[in-house]
């Protein structure tokens, strides 16, 4: 067989002793990811096989498919884990409303952008691939709209927000305008990858925040949440 063919899934027993430390010396479930998320954005998700993540995560594609069943299956958690610390971040913001809503508004676009652009691949490119009308992609679908959604509670209580009482559509399209900007960024850092991404990230947010219509309310730059780093490069 072919060394490109990509077999069906072989779910095993668990892994032979002498394969659970891949190369790189993360743990195999974590190799693999990174494995996959270099392969699927730079040779593309189509091209890429199992067996070819598997060789690139230094494992058997046995061992690899005692981690994870197929293609998809990684694809799902990549792309999962562009969107999982932000909508966390976003319940928090929610509930803190104590403060400024623009305030907020500000912290979790700077947060989603330093997620998007702060690891060495291009994950948000994944988002155009057809595969994700798929049911097995429907959690990741689901978490990011409700992303979406906090983003538009969050603008619906600025002060721009509340000028749009009652433009259920005025209110929807001006929240995908900056949810489009946050996540469209991706394409402008993949132009320029050197540029420091905290700056970039802050930038990013003041300008969401004039396409909201609010302007200057944000508060000054504090320190960055911390937040899980995307994947890193195997091997």
């Amino acid at each position: 067989m072919s060394g490109g063919t990509d077999e069906g899934p072989r779910r095993v027993g668990r892994p032979r002793a002498d394969r659970l430390r891949p190369a790189g010396g993360r743990p195999p479930r974590e190799e693999i990811l990174c494995a996959a998320a270099e392969l699927f954005t730079v040779r593309g998700y189509a091209a890429t096989t199992t067996r070819a993540v598997a060789e690139r995560a230094g494992l058997r594609q046995a061992t690899m498919y005692h981690y994870f069943r197929g293609k998809e299956e990684l694809l799902a958690e990549l792309l999962e884990s562009t969107v999982g610390p932000s909508l966390a971040l976003s319940r928090r913001l929610l509930a803190d409303t104590g403060r400024p809503a623009a305030r907020r508004l500000w912290e979790l676009c700077r947060s989603d952008v330093l997620l998007l652009c702060g690891g060495p691949y291009d994950l948000g490119a994944l988002y155009l691939l057809p595969e994700l009308g798929g049911p097995r992609f429907a959690p990741f679908r689901r978490k990011r709209e409700e992303l979406r959604d906090a983003y538009r509670s969050l603008l619906r209580a600025t002060p721009a927000g509340a000028e749009l009482a009652g433009d259920r559509a005025g209110l929807t399209l001006r929240n995908d305008l900056v949810f489009g900007l946050i996540e469209g960024v991706m394409l402008i850092h993949r132009s320029d990858p050197g540029r420091p991404v905290a700056a970039f990230a802050e930038a990013a947010a003041d300008a969401a925040l004039r396409i909201a219509g609010v302007s200057g309310t944000a508060a000054a730059p504090g320190p960055a949440p911390s937040l899980p780093g995307r994947p890193t490069p195997a091997g």
